[in-house]
């Protein structure tokens, strides 16, 4: 199911609130991006108890419940997570993930809000979420019946919100830190390939690491954990950070004329770092149109290219991602800018091509 509207986890609960009182709600997320906590944080902020349904390690007995005889009948008695006496929020998790035939056992749950003889406690609520099937998880096409039964709500991910929350539950600080000045890492896209990427979630894991390991982490093992929880590129741009904050190389002194590129071999994690860091910089401080382009932007430009021919002569294939395009082929700097850096720098923008 594609979004049509997102909204991100500040707004949620709010949301929640006016919907899930009145009607069970399905949350539509990628991976990672705290669709479970969120419910069990809303739960909680209701005075329910949140009891989770994982869909994939469900069967259908598991909802209905086993069959008993009294009084010469059947009875389907159904399971005691279920079937509790006070309201509650029962989460449907990964329940687009589960088998059709555990989903269509969900149908009077989720709509009458009963399971055989068994009815919801008055007050109790029926929240369900799941992933996308674009985003390369465990998905299966859910009935237009199941669908009908629900109220649709997209979240999506907030590097604002989630700092937020970072800065009230000891986030590491190489880990806020980093984030405040790329917010376009927290969430990347899941691969069609079995590698790890970045979501809120796997930034939390890095960050648990990192205070695991302590002051004495070495750079090797830094890599080794930054690689085992962040998609590779941003993994690498984690790494130079952390060389940067351990180190006396920044952005600032080299756009000052005060330290030159890194170029020794064990320091490319570093160089490529700096070199997203200084994209950055000239996206924001360049303007769209040279005619508006203040003295001192044009000395950005100036230093900027300077600087360019400094990092092609250790990396060109480094210096060529300043100037690249987006990954839908689209200019991410000036056009007066590259025209410029392709007459000032041929061989720079014939590696391009």
């Amino acid at each position: 199911m594609q979004a049509a509207i997102s909204v991100t986890p500040t707004r949620m609960p709010e949301l929640l609130l006016g919907l899930a009182t009145v009607r069970p709600v399905f949350i539509w997320g990628a991976p990672g991006i705290g669709k479970s906590s969120l419910v069990r944080a809303f739960a909680e902020s209701l005075g329910l108890e949140c009891v989770s349904l994982l869909g994939t390690q469900l069967a259908p007995e598991d909802l209905i419940g086993v069959p008993q005889i009294r009084d010469g009948r059947s009875v389907f008695c159904p399971p005691e997570a279920i079937a509790r006496p006070e309201p509650y929020c029962l989460f449907l998790d990964e329940l687009n993930a589960a088998t059709p035939d555990v989903q269509k056992a969900f149908y009077s749950l989720i709509l009458d809000r009963r399971i055989g003889g068994y009815e919801l406690p008055p007050g109790s609520i029926v929240i369900g979420a799941g992933n996308r099937a674009t985003d390369n998880a465990l998905a299966r096409p859910i009935s237009s019946a199941l669908v009908n039964r629900l109220v649709h709500v997209h979240l999506q991910a907030s590097a604002t919100d989630w700092l937020t929350w970072a800065g009230e539950h000891g986030i590491h600080p190489w880990v806020t830190d980093y984030l405040t000045d790329r917010p376009d890492h927290l969430w990347a896209k899941p691969p069609k390939t079995e590698e790890p990427f970045s979501t809120p979630r796997s930034w939390h894991m890095l960050s648990d690491a990192l205070h695991s390991f302590g002051a004495g982490l070495d750079e090797d093992t830094l890599k080794a954990i930054a690689h085992g929880t962040l998609t590779p590129a941003h993994a690498v741009a984690f790494c130079g950070y952390v060389k940067i904050v351990r180190s006396r190389f920044g952005l600032d002194a080299i756009l000052k004329g005060d330290a030159r590129w890194p170029h020794r071999v064990e320091d490319r994690d570093l160089l490529y770092y700096l070199a997203d860091a200084f994209r950055g910089r000239l996206v924001k401080e360049l303007p769209a149109s040279r005619e508006h382009a203040s003295p001192a932007a044009r000395q950005t430009a100036h230093r900027a290219k300077a600087l360019l021919v400094q990092l092609a002569e250790i990396s060109v294939e480094v210096a060529q991602t300043v100037i690249a395009e987006d990954a839908d082929g689209n200019p991410v700097l000036p056009a007066w800018f590259l025209v410029e850096a392709a007459r000032d720098m041929p061989r720079l923008v014939e590696a391009r091509r």
